[in-house]
């Protein structure tokens, strides 16, 4: 069998209205390359049609090669698995609704043939949002970029080619709570971007509601950065200084006769107040404990139900097939 050139992986989650122009587009582009290619679907645990569609564009073009998971994981999980299970000398992530547009692989790999092992996708435009989330996802990757050390490009996803060198520094990364973007950046390796504008869906609703959003921040802030540990210390001390100061005023008003701090509301309002910010930094302790309790459980990262076309040795891999539709 040829030796596979590129691999586009795409993770999967109720996306049957998707995966077949999605198959669709990712052919026409790829095939304009005149290399060995494959895609590698991962089946992130779907209730729709979508493993089963997997299957049936595997029938059709055995260059398709599809993981099913025993259950939902999440997205960066499921991209995980493709990165494992992908053979390619290049490898692209994509999301499988159509708003990365496949189009740009070819982009990508002129300037992965000029020397560049990342290429990543800068979104100058986003089309079909709304403001909120406009606004949230600036808000997020600024203030990532602020509080880490690495060094995470604005704007961008997970849409990037990677050269074989990085996905096999990213292969050794085994964190659960896992945020591709920072660990791409982080392993190093030459980079560079290529801008475009990020479309509505082509079909489905969005798989990341406020409540996934919210979770994925923290992952990457708690990932790549020890400012919330760093901020619950500067509060302490902030406080313990406003503590300080306020007995010295407290003295000076007794001496003087003022009668403003007489009374029980004062103190009650002041420790509410401390009780209050002692539990957000122990929340925030919290958080970084219980991740450390998850990488010592070395549970497995992910479950296999099925991994269907992975090293086959078939004469039909260089075949172009016909568009069903």
């Amino acid at each position: 069998m040829a030796k596979i050139r590129y691999s586009i992986v795409a993770p999967c989650y109720n996306e049957e209205g998707n995966i077949r122009e999605l198959y669709r587009r990712i052919r026409a582009v790829m095939d304009q390359t005149g290399d060995p290619w494959e895609l590698v679907l991962v089946n992130d645990g779907s209730t729709d049609r979508t493993g089963e569609l997997m299957r049936e564009l595997h029938a059709q073009d055995r260059r398709v090669h599809f993981i099913d998971f025993a259950r939902n994981f999440g997205h960066q999980i499921a991209v995980t698995a493709g990165l494992d299970y992908a053979q390619g000398e290049a490898v692209v992530i994509i999301d499988s609704d159509l708003q990365d547009p496949p189009e740009l692989i070819l982009e990508m790999i002129e300037k992965w043939k000029a020397g560049y092992q990342v290429v990543y996708a800068v979104r100058k435009e986003r089309k079909g949002e709304t403001w909120f989330k406009l606004f949230t996802a600036k808000l997020f990757y600024r203030l990532i970029y602020r509080i880490t050390d690495v060094q995470i490009p604005l704007d961008t996803g997970d849409f990037r080619l990677m050269d074989r060198k990085v996905v096999d520094a990213l292969k050794q990364m085994r964190e659960r709570h896992r945020f591709i973007r920072g660990m791409t950046s982080w392993v190093g390796f030459r980079q560079t971007g290529v801008t475009y504008t990020r479309a509505e869906r082509f079909a489905g609703e969005t798989k990341y509601p406020l409540r996934k959003m919210l979770k994925f921040a923290s992952d990457a802030i708690t990932g790549f950065s020890f400012f919330p540990l760093q901020l619950a210390t500067y509060l302490g001390f902030t406080i313990a200084a406003l503590a300080g100061v306020g007995v010295i005023v407290v003295i000076i008003a007794r001496l003087y006769g003022n009668q403003a701090f007489l009374g029980q509301a004062t103190t009650l309002v002041m420790v509410l107040f401390l009780g209050g910010v002692q539990l957000i930094s122990l929340g925030i302790i919290g958080e970084y404990l219980g991740r450390i309790y998850d990488e010592v459980k070395a549970r497995p990262m992910y479950v296999v139900n099925e991994a269907v076309g992975f090293g086959e040795n078939s004469a039909d891999d260089e075949q172009r097939m016909t568009d069903d539709e």
